[in-house]
């Protein structure tokens, strides 16, 4: 039934949350694990007043996301599991949903953040938006919060 499982993540240790989950999910249908990660796109912070500051902002954090996407897949090849990654650039619910067409997958899996209030106001839900409007089933984990957050 599931063949494919996109599983956006962060960074975060919330976001890693799901990992258990798309992992056991994965063994069970003999899925692949589509390992994506979104950075944002900081030229619009710098463009008009160093776009030399902008580049290395980029490069620095596409660095940062392939070093961390990286050990993460490392991790799950290990066990045995088919993974591939992806990173990508833009609004962050846009690029789920768009490799999401994009790869054919059968299900996304994705953690929440558990914002409540006035952060989630300003913040908004990425998981919210995905659920809404996503073609394929949405698996939702409520991770715990990091420490200190």
């Amino acid at each position: 039934m599931y063949r494919k499982i996109l599983v956006p993540l962060d960074g975060s240790k919330v976001a890693e949350g799901v990992l258990p989950h798309a992992r056991a999910l994965a063994y069970s249908e003999g899925a692949e694990l589509i390992l994506l990660t979104v950075g944002a796109n900081p030229v619009m912070d710098y463009a008009f007043s160093d776009p030399g500051i902008a580049q290395r902002a980029i490069d620095e954090q596409e660095q940062r996301s392939k070093k961390y996407i990286s050990e993460i897949e490392s991790q799950l090849k290990a066990g045995g599991f088919r993974t591939c990654t992806l990173l990508r650039v833009g609004a962050v619910v846009d690029v789920i949903l768009g490799v999401a067409e994009e790869m054919q997958v059968d299900i996304i899996a994705m953690s929440t953040h558990g914002r409540t209030g006035p952060a989630r106001w300003l913040l908004g839900s990425v998981a919210e938006r995905v659920v809404q409007n996503s073609k394929v089933p949405v698996l939702l984990i409520r991770a715990k919060p990091e420490a200190g957050a």
